[in-house]
């Protein structure tokens, strides 16, 4: 019989937790500069073991179980050492500490919805029980040392506001109810009417007393049959998220209800512990992955069952896994190998029984015997002990002990990344030397040219635990443009210490073994090593650092798409959007302060008869009125820019005050010719509608650029090297965020506007649209339930950030709106026949108050004195702050019977002008008259400009001389940010102004670098 591998569960708890960066939007700035970028890994509290005295109660699910060799008598665990740095990959315990060392456990929560399944011991004939003590919530274990006051965890800001605002705007706005639950079943009517609030979730501090610890019953049998793994779905969320359980348990819920992130960060804010939308979607996405890890398990077991091959402990070890790696890890030896290799050719010809006496009863083992002339593979002794080596090396590659042992002896030495020039690249570079007299082609020039990119790569060495990402992500890259080769080094001294481990441990002949024999066994762990599984560990090294490099490069992507979006509009005025160019002319388009195109023309402004364009365009601009000129930063940026300075410096359009400002224009010619440009405007020229694009980017940024696929915006940095699904949902999730968070006037805004609304998609933003246009303007919130595909679900999600203002909207018109829809309701239960729906204007619909907080904003009035006609008043709000001042907000919460981050939103929405915008608080395009070229430039100088672009590197700024600096992310230190930004990655992002001085200037490679100085406010 083929002895089976000592096959073990027992891994090091970090092992799960340091090998994919799963939350890796929870950035903190660290004191040390290098590290300073990098994410936050969440790390496990140092705990302590017990002995479970009721030998009969049911046994907690173990998190690791150990199989002795042979039955021994039970031995006191040790204590489990404080986790040092999480690593790439956490080392796991040695084999000879592993026998001695019983699994910890998790306390399963009497409370718990989920009970885990008990896994079963190795040890033959006996269990032994060990707890390992923890609290409900996780993250408040030292709350006994340091008082019963624990201070809350800092979140990351998502929305920069200032100080006046942080506390009543709508990033601090709360809740009013606490749940809904959506109706599955159908109805012949629809209940557009929500459950009564359920008692509220107050903050805690040392225990988690008054918090949910579980899920409601029905939800969590549906996740227990769903999920069916050993481990409690909200304690492993909780760990990896570091999350309070109780926040875990709401979230869960919440998103099992279909809610929407901005529904839940803005009207459930108690329920999520006042988190911002980053860190709940980064809950959601570590909840959604361990549900695709239950998923997978589920069909490896079943294969495995197919196979005939599955065990009780097997199935019972794949259910305890708790990531993919692990999985994989527990599963990669019942693998079916794809091509037939050394190993299966040498079983084929029946070598597997000489291999398993080998390792058993190696004094029987005569190779001779196994002989057979003529046979290819046994023909001689050398081709049979040469078979047996590879089934042996096999065997070990496989073994998880083995692999177990081999990266802890990694994680405790200096392995490093090193990447080199390709052997092509330098021939290519040669021959383009040799004949560099003769003129080259375009695209070898360009080859070259790439090649010339990667040079600070050409011997690059760095120790994989402090490579950059963006290191990480430019490698990758060279690496399959064939410019650069990559290997991962690992010191001979772990193959020494391994292949010694392998021989006098765990791959020891258990009887003696002659000295030909131990040879053979000798060769198949060195062959094991060199063939199998240094490839294996660097694969998975390079996994690992491409993994932590993409999700912070998605991380950079996404905050500098929010402070894109958030851009301050400059209303008000009409505004000229150009489009330049040389050979086609600039592209001219005037625009109306509500952005409707008044005139389109083509100006050629770099050839002869400028002057003849110069008076075209200076009679345009005073025919309407245009003092804003808006330039894209395309080709012909520089000349046009210098072409309206002239005309500036000379007042060739007095009386008007004429200034211009440069925006990115990354996506106009990709827009001009999509189906919404073409719909939006059919009559245009698509080189004028990019002229379009560009005026409405500084008129209303937002409105404009969610048009766009988000990755054609031009923010961040290598976006094809990463996960194109990973960065188009982060990046659309962004989007919903924005444009939830600042509100749509529903009678204005466009179709393409209205989709990014949290609850709403393409088919109900057509919906409304077509009903908009059959029915006239909306008068009230209440007439969206009439749409079609409106259920009570959707009318909950989007209604709070829908604005019903009374400029838009109008009276009825003589023929009432219709309450019945034009077509028969032929669908089960959808039909509106019997909503009642109110036709007046009610005031609170242009507020960000939720509908289902109405009645409580009513009764606050009344308190007050105010009415809803009053709202956004100067006599309200000084009504409201007296009444604050003489009574607290927890005392008026009470009395409206709400809590106080309802109470809180409701003020805001009375007390904020009519029309308030959130992104008033952040930067504005910068208009300018004077240029100033890169020769103007000298080193100590002291400029202002607004930060363009970041990436992992740093931030680039642009300063006015047609080219934008690079502030190294070295010089973006703490002391230099406002203590509200301290807190986020790289702490700059898109639109931010600062103060920098210059380092260097490289005019010709076109670079300068900056310091940052401070970030003006």
């Amino acid at each position: 019989m083929m002895r089976r591998p000592r096959a073990t569960t027992a891994k090091d708890v970090n092992y799960r937790y340091t090998d994919t960066d799963l939350s890796f939007s929870q950035m903190e700035s660290s004191d040390d500069d290098n590290e300073e970028w990098s994410p936050a890994q969440p790390k496990p509290k140092a705990s302590k073991t017990a002995r479970d005295p009721a030998a009969g109660e049911k046994k907690a699910p173990a998190k690791r179980t150990a199989k002795p060799k042979e039955p021994k008598a039970p031995k006191q665990p040790k204590a489990p050492k404080v986790p040092k740095e999480p690593k790439p990959r956490a080392p796991r315990k040695p084999a000879a500490q592993r026998k001695t060392l019983a699994a910890k456990v998790l306390k399963d929560s009497s409370s718990s919805g989920l009970a885990g399944t008990k896994r079963k011991m190795k040890a033959e004939g006996k269990n032994e029980d060990k707890v390992e003590k923890q609290t409900d919530c996780p993250e408040q274990q030292g709350a006994e040392e340091s008082g019963p006051g624990v201070r809350m965890k800092e979140e990351r800001v998502s929305f920069i506001v200032s100080e006046a605002h942080q506390a009543d705007g709508w990033a601090g706005e709360g809740s009013s109810l606490a749940g809904f639950r959506a109706k599955k079943e159908e109805v012949e009517e629809e209940d557009f009417t929500f459950d009564e609030p359920c008692p509220k979730k107050q903050k805690t501090s040392g225990a988690c007393l008054g918090q949910p610890s579980a899920l409601p019953s029905s939800q969590a049998q549906d996740l227990r049959n769903e999920l069916d793994m050993n481990w409690d779905l909200i304690e492993l969320l909780s760990i990896l998220t570091c999350v309070e359980r109780w926040v875990c348990v709401n979230i869960i819920s919440l998103l099992r209800e279909e809610n929407t992130v901005p529904f839940m960060v803005r009207y459930r804010k108690e329920m999520i512990n006042h988190m911002d939308a980053d860190a709940v979607r980064d809950v959601q996405l570590v909840y959604e992955e361990l549900r695709s890890l239950a998923k997978k398990t589920q069909s490896v077991i079943q294969t495995l069952r197919k196979d005939g091959v599955l065990t009780a402990e097997l199935e019972q070890n794949l259910r305890s896994c708790r990531s993919a790696d692990e999985l994989d890890h527990v599963y990669s030896p019942y693998k079916k190998g794809s091509k037939l290799t050394k190993a299966r050719r040498a079983k084929a010809l029946g070598l597997e029984v000489a291999a398993s006496t080998l390792l058993d009863t190696p004094h029987t083992l005569d190779l001779r015997a196994w002989v057979k002339p003529g046979t290819e593979g046994l023909s001689s002794v050398e081709e049979v002990a040469t078979g047996v080596e590879h089934i042996l090396a096999d065997m070990i590659a496989k073994d998880p002990e083995t692999l177990t042992y081999v990266k802890t002896l990694c994680e405790n030495s200096f392995v490093t990344i090193q990447s080199s020039v390709s052997k092509s690249a330098l021939k290519e570079r040669e021959q383009e030397k040799s004949l560099q007299g003769n003129k080259k082609p375009g695209p070898q020039q360009n080859k070259n040219k790439d090649i010339d990119k990667f040079h600070l790569y050409f011997d690059f060495t760095c120790n994989i635990q402090r490579i950059q990402s963006h290191q990480t992500l430019a490698i990758n890259r060279g690496e399959s443009l064939k410019i650069l080769t990559v290997k991962v080094n690992i010191p001979d001294r772990v193959k020494s210490d391994f292949t010694r481990w392998c021989i006098n441990n765990r791959w020891r002949p258990r009887t003696l073994a002659r000295e030909e024999l131990c040879a053979i066994i000798r060769n198949a762990v060195e062959d094991s090593y060199k063939r199998l599984i240094l490839p294996f560990l660097t694969r998975s090294y390079r996994t690992k650092l491409t993994s932590a490099a993409e999700k912070e490069s998605i991380a950079m992507f996404v905050r500098n798409l929010r402070q894109r979006l958030l851009v301050c509009p400059v209303r008000g005025c009409v505004i000229m959007g150009v489009d330049p160019g040389f050979r086609h002319g600039c592209k001219v388009a005037i625009l109306s302060p509500t952005s409707q195109i008044l005139h389109t023309d083509v100006v050629y402004l770099h050839s002869s008869g400028q002057q003849r364009e110069a008076d075209k365009l200076c009679n345009l601009m005073i025919k309407y009125s245009c003092t804003r000129v808006v330039i894209g930063n395309g080709t012909a940026c520089r000349e046009t820019e210098s072409f309206f300075t002239d005309l500036i410096s000379r007042r060739y359009c007095h009386p008007l005050d004429v200034s211009y400002c440069i925006t990115n224009e990354a996506g106009a010619s990709i827009y001009s010719v999509s189906p919404e440009a073409v719909k939006e405007m059919p009559d245009l020229d698509p080189n004028l509608r990019s002229a379009v694009s560009i005026g409405r980017r500084v008129q209303d940024p937002m409105a404009e650029l969610v048009k766009i696929d988000p990755k054609h915006i031009g923010i961040g940095t290598y976006q094809h090297d990463v996960s194109a699904g990973s960065l188009k949902a982060a990046l659309d999730g962004v989007v919903q965020e924005c444009v939830s968070f600042v509100g749509v006037d529903i009678n204005i805004c466009s179709e393409t506007l209205m989709r990014h609304v949290a609850g709403l998609n393409a088919g109900r933003a057509k919906n409304i649209a077509e009903w908009r246009e059959l029915n006239g303007p909306f008068i009230n919130r209440e007439q969206l339930k009439l749409v079609k595909g409106m259920g009570p679900k959707t009318y909950q999600q989007c209604a709070g950030f829908i604005r019903i203002n009374p400029q838009t909207s109008v009276k009825p018109s003589p023929h009432p709106v219709s309450v019945v829809p034009e077509k028969p309701a032929a669908k089960k239960g959808k039909g509106k026949t019997g909503v009642n729906i109110p036709t007046s204007f009610n005031p609170l619909d242009q507020t960000c108050i939720h509908p289902e907080s109405y009645h409580v904003a009513q009764r606050f009035l009344s308190i007050v004195g105010g009415s809803a006609d009053q709202i956004g008043s100067a006599g309200l709000r000084q009504c409201v702050e007296s009444k604050v001042r003489t009574s607290s907000i927890e005392e008026l919460a009470k009395t409206v019977d709400t809590t106080p981050e309802t109470l809180k939103l409701i003020i805001d929405g009375l007390t904020q002008p009519p029309g308030f915008d959130i992104r008033q608080n952040f930067g504005q395009a910068d208009f300018k008259r004077g240029i100033v070229s890169m020769s103007d430039l000298r080193v100590g100088a002291v400029l202002t400009g607004r930060v363009d672009n970041t990436a992992l590197f740093g931030a680039f700024v642009d300063i006015g001389v047609g080219r934008s600096g690079l502030i190294h992310k070295s010089n973006i230190t703490l002391d230099k940010l406002p203590v509200s930004q301290r807190r986020r990655s790289l702490a700059l992002g898109p639109g931010e102004r600062v103060e920098v001085r210059v380092l260097n200037v490289d005019p010709q490679r076109g670079r300068i670098g900056l310091d940052l100085i401070r970030v003006l406010q």
